[in-house]
């Protein structure tokens, strides 16, 4: 059984897949797609909610619907859903981003370009402005993770880097607000050894400097009070 949208993810898909769409394409309007697939304007954009939740399009405000450029994007959504339901804990969540991340961080000392490299430089200055601003600090650590996850040169292994990061951090939003300035920057020192290996092409450094860093993040985060489950599971 089909649900809202779905004739419609199907003919943009069946487009992309015979190349009559491409990165960075528009889309017909919504009339248009209602008029040729013979749906409604509200099944319409009901499908177009789905691609967007899926990362296949971008809405731009006045302009129109767009098949998404740059790197492919996948919501933590999902992720948060079996979150709920199975309680993943925080040690589980550090282990998936250790199985992930240290590798992008090889690959991506292996891979970076210069404007890679430069994302990287601009979010660790970022880290040392905001020492007094948690929040910010966050933003910038966010964006340095998701800069080492493109570097990668692997959409696949960017992709599933960043849905794992989302939902940790989407969890870590709250109590980070509590961090000090010392931990602060013992965290930007500990990007900022990443961002250099990196920098030099040294593979080895960069997945050492990464796994140093995410085992030191997990202790610290060890020691906060709250509960080990991202998400509790509550029993009816």
């Amino acid at each position: 059984m089909t649900g809202a949208g779905d004739q419609v993810v199907a003919y943009v898909r069946g487009l992309i897949e015979s190349g009559g769409l491409h990165t960075g394409d528009r889309l017909p309007t919504e009339r248009e797609l209602a008029t040729k697939l013979g749906v409604s304007r509200p099944t319409v954009r009901a499908g177009l909610r789905k691609l967007s939740t899926l990362g296949v399009v971008r809405s731009r405000r006045g302009s129109g619907t767009f098949i998404t450029d740059g790197p492919p994007v996948l919501g933590s959504e999902p992720l948060s859903f079996l979150a709920a339901l199975h309680g993943f804990t925080r040690d589980e969540m550090y282990e998936v981003r250790r199985i992930l991340e240290v590798g992008a961080a090889g690959l991506a000392a292996e891979r970076a370009k210069e404007a890679h490299v430069a994302t990287m430089a601009d979010e660790i200055a970022g880290m040392f402005a905001s020492i007094d601003d948690p929040q910010t600090f966050f933003s910038h650590d966010i964006r340095f993770h998701r800069a080492v996850g493109v570097a990668s040169g692997n959409p696949i292994v960017a992709s599933l880097a960043e849905m794992v990061s989302g939902l940790h951090y989407e969890h870590r939003r709250d109590s980070a607000k509590n961090a000090s300035q010392r931990d602060l920057r013992v965290a930007a020192e500990a990007h900022r050894r990443i961002y250099h290996a990196i920098r030099a092409g040294d593979a080895a450094q960069a997945r050492e400097a990464m796994n140093e860093h995410l085992l030191t993040a997990q202790a610290y985060q060890a020691e906060e009070p709250q509960p080990g489950r991202l998400i509790p599971r509550r029993r009816g």
